[in-house]
């Protein structure tokens, strides 16, 4: 994996993004009531904070859970809810090392469909079905992770041209097309009554 994301819209944070299988997947669980960008400059700010180039899922697994979450809870604090995603992170990396030998690309190395990639995400601490099927679809689209049947797989945000998600940004005029199309899906949820 190395090619180039731009979902944090930080040249430095998109560039660990781009090489670091556990950097992006670390990224997508921290995309959650907080904007995109904050999320996916997390983990380039906490590498910075272990002093490291990369993220290591041995590492992160066995640290101190009280020093890690101080370590994403200094300001600028890493999420909106640091204590509990400093957990979530633990939980995914410790997850990694005990299933994959701490290695995220093992996921999706030998998975013989999408429908299995897709549950092997779906298996992750933090991901639910939208958050596995997102990334599912940030692996084709982006990273060259297409197994058979990927695209179905990942549902609507697997679609070709489509600018639903974060898998779908590749620079400021597609984050702003993806906004607008979250935009109007609030716009419309809200005039539905839900």
């Amino acid at each position: 994996m190395d090619v180039t994301l731009h979902l944090a819209q930080e040249p430095e944070a998109d560039e660990l993004l781009g090489r670091s299988p556990l950097a992006a997947l670390v990224g997508m669980l921290l995309d959650q009531q907080v904007p995109m960008e904050w999320a996916f400059a997390g983990p380039h700010t906490i590498a910075r904070r272990l002093n490291a180039d990369d993220l290591d899922a041995h590492e992160i697994a066995a640290y101190d859970p009280d020093e890690f979450a101080a370590l994403l809870s200094t300001k600028p604090a890493v999420h909106r809810y640091p204590g509990s995603m400093a957990k979530r992170i633990q939980q995914l990396c410790g997850y990694l090392v005990e299933h994959y030998e701490g290695d995220p690309t093992a996921l999706w190395e030998n998975a013989a469909s999408g429908k299995e990639l897709l549950q092997r995400l779906n298996d992750l601490p933090g991901f639910g079905k939208q958050k596995s099927q997102i990334f599912l679809a940030l692996l084709g689209k982006q990273l060259g992770v297409r197994p058979e049947g990927w695209r179905e797989a990942a549902g609507a945000y697997g679609e070709p041209d489509a600018y639903r998600s974060v898998a779908d940004i590749t620079g400021p005029e597609s984050l702003q097309r993806v906004r607008t199309h979250k935009q109007q899906l609030k716009a419309a949820a809200k005039s539905s009554g839900k």
